[in-house]
């Protein structure tokens, strides 16, 4: 006859001292994560400290409703360039052509729309197909002629600045019709009402944040069963309340304001479908192969060409995205627009923790790094700082944010 000992909770412990064991225990699993995850950790903890210093500078302006709606209406094209320019730098390359392909798509919707009399829709479709077209005259040159990125992108750079020349015969073009500009400044409000505020932001504020708790508790999930490293539960717990609290105040201001932009809804958008893209795909994990070592991933079986070839055909189709969202913003096409868009994006994505040499960094990275440079210049222009200084400080924080990756780099070799 055998006998049954009840099983000893493994939660629990009866040792005294368990209670101080436990919290050392948190402690180091804190320390840890914040240890591992140093990029991601770092570059939060950075943003909020900004966010914090310009909102003392500015006397709180900085926070108020109608600038966190500029702000989002401002920089969005420049939060979609980063979402393709980090996938970019992931796979190993750089893409500098960025900010004349949105000229020349700006200016083709402008030419349809404005010129022509056709519908604003065409000017949307045509604009992203011609950015697609780019991309894929990039990915030729660069995956299957084997010319590198940087060469390429920067006679884009040349050539597609100079056909928004001719495309738009060196002038501008303006007005847009009312439902092209409604993409880059309408907003959705009044449609469940509310008394000083609109119902219908808060509520997507909620359903977000509700979304982002179930999809991190799946996840987590996921992970203890695949034996993985993972915080505390009150730890996990307490991650969730302050990305819901902060969630939910970013939809109060908006609801405060003028409500919903439509712009944000397409960037969310975006963002959800690239950081499943980056994250549960084959592709997703082809490209980080691909930035880590190229030649390894092509000896296990990931195609080196095709993969760089839609890298590149990606980064034009969300290029043509962004012409469309700044040529709505700016309510017309202009031969100069997307001037040095391309550095910004390229900043945002490095900000945001991506390696130089590739195959690190992450969609919601690349948007927090693109949202530092944003409430940076939002902040210094509301200081009324001069242009010249503007550009110096955003040209030192590129540089640290660069020599923070390398120092990262040798901690983790040990050689500092």
């Amino acid at each position: 006859m055998t006998s049954t000992l009840p099983k000893k909770d493994p939660s629990s412990d009866e040792r005294p001292g368990a209670g101080a064991a436990a919290l050392h225990s948190g402690t180091s699993n804190l320390r840890r994560l914040l240890a591992g995850n140093v990029r991601q950790s770092g570059i939060v903890i950075a943003f909020v400290a900004i966010v914090a210093l310009f909102a003392v500078l500015t006397g709180g302006v900085s926070l108020s409703p109608g600038n966190i709606t500029n702000i989002v209406l401002q920089y969005s094209y420049i939060l979609v360039l980063a979402i393709g320019m980090v996938i970019v730098i992931v796979g190993g390359h750089i893409d500098l052509s960025v900010g004349s392909v949105v000229a020349l798509t700006g200016a083709v919707a402008a030419v349809l729309v404005i010129g022509g009399g056709l519908p604003w829709w065409v000017g949307v479709v045509a604009a992203v197909g011609v950015g697609v077209l780019v991309g894929v005259w990039h990915g030729f040159w660069v995956a299957y002629v084997g010319i590198p990125a940087f060469i390429v992108t920067l006679a884009g750079m040349l050539l597609f600045r100079g056909l928004t020349l001719q495309v738009l015969g060196n002038i501008s073009l303006s007005p847009f019709p009312a439902g092209y500009q409604q993409i880059a400044g309408g907003f959705l409000n009044g449609l469940i009402g509310g008394q000083g505020y609109d119902a219908f932001t808060v509520l997507i504020g909620a359903l977000g944040v509700a979304g982002y708790a179930v999809l991190a508790y799946r996840s987590r999930v996921a992970k203890v069963l695949d034996l993985q490293q993972v915080e505390s539960f009150p730890l996990f717990a307490c991650r969730i309340a302050l990305v819901g609290l902060v969630v939910m105040a970013f939809a109060w201001q908006l609801a405060s304001s003028r409500g919903l932009p439509v712009v944000l809804v397409v960037l969310s958008v975006l963002v959800l479908a690239y950081g499943l893209l980056t994250r549960r795909t084959v592709f997703g994990r082809h490209v980080y192969a691909l930035g880590s070592n190229a030649a390894a991933a092509r000896l296990s079986g990931v195609k080196v060409k095709a993969v760089t070839f839609w890298i590149f055909v990606n980064m034009g189709f969300l290029a043509g995205v962004a012409g469309v969202i700044y040529s709505a913003r700016s309510n017309g096409a202009q031969p100069a627009a997307g001037n040095m868009f391309e550095l910004d994006a390229i900043a945002a994505a490095f900000i945001g923790g991506a390696a130089v040499t590739g195959g690190v960094g992450t969609v919601v990275g690349a948007l927090v790094g693109g949202l530092i440079m944003a409430v940076m210049s939002n902040g210094m222009q509301l200081m009324g700082v001069d242009q010249s200084v503007q550009s110096v400080v955003k040209g030192l924080v590129l540089l640290f944010a660069v020599a923070f990756d390398v120092w990262n780099k040798r901690r983790a070799r040990g050689d500092a």
